[in-house]
């Protein structure tokens, strides 16, 4: 199975950076947190990893 990226949503903060960087667009934002709507599309890159500055998102 392909690893997926997962948001912590107590540690998201709504920032939106795992939105901008994703090359294609895995993920939305909903009631002020980021969801993974299209998890299929992942190409695991782990840019949305790398750059969320609250470490709320693992890529596995």
């Amino acid at each position: 199975m392909a690893e997926r990226p997962y948001v912590d949503k107590a540690k998201c903060t709504g920032c939106g950076t795992c939105i901008d960087v994703c090359p294609v667009n895995v993920f939305e934002m909903e009631k002020g947190k980021s969801v993974v709507k299209r998890p299929d599309d992942c190409i695991q890159c782990r840019a949305c990893e790398a750059s969320c500055p609250a470490k709320a998102i693992v890529v596995k």
